[in-house]
């Protein structure tokens, strides 16, 4: 009898029917989880967490809705790393009715995996015979069906001009295209542009708490490089397994391989580590005697997303030492000055690094991304057709504090009449409400985290947070800020969802 979690988007069809079918067929024979199990008053996040840890498969149903859903995204995720860890559970991705290419982070996720096709409910008995022989050890039909899927298909442009039509809204998920005409540019966004002219190399740091357009900045970045005729690599350490970002000898030995991979350049990191010398001098020397020598005579650029996972690797102060010394190279001249990094973390970095002048997020261009101001967010609503009066714009600007990505949701779901003003600013804060995927993502990701709870009730009750390191993490994570001395909410939003479901 194996143990199986069922990941979907709740109250959307047909998701939630299709879920219900697997649930029913699969308990008579396996152990299966189901969130419509968890009983009133119990602490459903840290449940979760749990029943994905000891489950052997995650079965997740892949929707046009559920693709862009934050707990989905999050279950896949621990999921994922879970297995990488520790053997399993074992992902089974079943696409209902959708065939559209899968958009990052899933892709990165799923894409390597097989995975069942459903197209309506006549495919249900069919589906669960699959499953069954897939969780006795057969596999899914994945190849031979994936052929009606392209996942290489470039994307469907989103166009420059605007039209009154839904379906040119775009997606208020995920990282923004380069050329969405939705993406707020702040002036900040041109400096970290501007700073990729200097032909001696420059080290950008991006931060700001999570959801902020930090990744969507670093996209932006890419493409101006590309434009510029740089040669890119893009680097995500939430990809990295847990086990590399433990074992030094691992990490950079995968490092160097994924720069190579990214660069499109021979990969030489086994005749590299046979140098009888220390990871970061194998590191730095694969990177000059190798990498910078094969690209020649072009700036490159090296961009960095996530990069507050090797806060808690236990060499985090070699790895950062070692790009601090890069970004100091480039006065010696050569080679270094051809290279530039940009860095992105949503996590403040001198709480982890005690020498700062070993740091690489002090140096160069720093870029903090802010909320948006209530100017920006009436421009966003221009960008929608203004579906919001004046006295509502205010009136969401008060909510949701310009938090970029919730006001974009929610211009989006009323410009596409998924709901009305009024609906949403009743629901706000419900679980099933237009922003109750967001806030039920923060329950999960803070688990039995009682310390972090405890901070954030503190700051709701008392606007001051004792832990300074408690702060950090709250204020990275996206959930407070500091205005002078006292420490609040992010906005109104959280201090009502998280005021009245966590216990001080």
């Amino acid at each position: 009898m194996a143990r199986i979690f069922i990941s979907y988007k709740r109250n959307i069809e047909p998701d939630t029917p299709v879920a219900t079918a697997l649930y029913e067929a699969l308990r008579q024979e396996h152990d299966v989880f189901i969130d419509t199990t968890i009983q009133v008053g119990e602490k459903w996040a840290e449940i979760i967490q749990q029943a994905i840890k000891e489950s052997d498969y995650l079965i997740c149903l892949l929707s046009g809705s559920s693709v862009h859903s934050e707990m989905v995204i999050a279950e896949i995720e621990t999921a994922y790393h879970q297995d990488k860890e520790h053997g399993k559970p074992y992902i089974l991705p079943v696409r209902l009715n959708y065939n559209e290419p899968l958009s990052y982070p899933l892709s990165a996720y799923l894409n390597p995996l097989q995975w069942a096709l459903w197209d309506n409910n006549f495919d249900t008995p069919r589906l669960i015979t699959e499953l069954k022989e897939a969780i006795l050890g057969g596999q899914l039909s994945a190849n031979d069906a994936a052929k009606t899927i392209d996942e290489t298909a470039q994307k469907e442009e989103i166009p420059t001009a605007f039209a009154n039509m839904p379906h040119d809204l775009g997606s208020p998920e995920g990282t923004m295209p380069h050329q969405s005409p939705f993406y707020i540019e702040r002036e900040i966004d041109q400096e970290a542009v501007n700073a990729l002219n200097d032909i001696q190399g420059v080290t950008i740091t991006i931060k700001g708490p999570r959801q902020m357009g930090k990744s969507s900045l670093l996209n932006r970045l890419l493409v101006e490089a590309k434009a510029m005729d740089m040669r890119t690599a893009f680097i995500d350490f939430q990809l990295i397994e847990n086990a590399a970002m433990e074992n030094g000898d691992i990490f950079y030995k995968q490092f160097c391989s994924l720069l190579s991979w990214e660069f499109e350049i021979e990969d030489r990191t086994e005749e590299f580590w046979k140098i009888p010398l220390g990871h970061v001098q194998k590191t730095t020397n694969y990177l000059q005697r190798h990498l910078l020598k094969e690209i020649e005579n072009v700036q490159i650029l090296l961009a960095m997303d996530e990069v507050e996972r090797m806060f808690a690797s236990p060499f985090r102060s070699d790895f950062f030492s070692m790009l601090r010394s890069w970004h100091n190279n480039r006065a010696r001249g050569g080679v270094w000055t051809r290279l530039n990094l940009s860095l992105v973390t949503s996590t403040e970095p001198y709480q982890f690094i005690a020498d700062l002048n070993q740091s690489p997020f002090n140096v160069g261009q720093v870029i903090e991304l802010v909320d948006f101001t209530l100017g920006q967010v009436s421009d966003l609503n221009h960008r929608h057709h203004d579906p919001l009066t004046d006295v509502q714009l205010r009136q969401l600007y008060d909510l949701l504090g310009g938090h970029p990505y919730l006001t974009r949701r929610a211009l989006y779901l009323i410009a596409s009449r998924r709901t009305t003003f009024t609906e949403m600013i009743g629901n706000a804060c419900e679980d099933n409400g237009p922003f109750g995927d967001h806030l039920r993502n923060y329950l999960f990701r803070m688990g039995n985290q009682e310390k972090l709870k405890a901070g954030l009730v503190q700051v709701i009750k008392n606007q001051r947070c004792s832990d300074e390191h408690i702060f950090f993490q709250l204020r990275g994570s996206g959930l407070v800020k500091r205005i002078g001395n006292a420490v609040m909410p992010r906005n109104q939003l959280y201090a009502d969802y998280f005021g009245k479901r966590i216990n001080g």
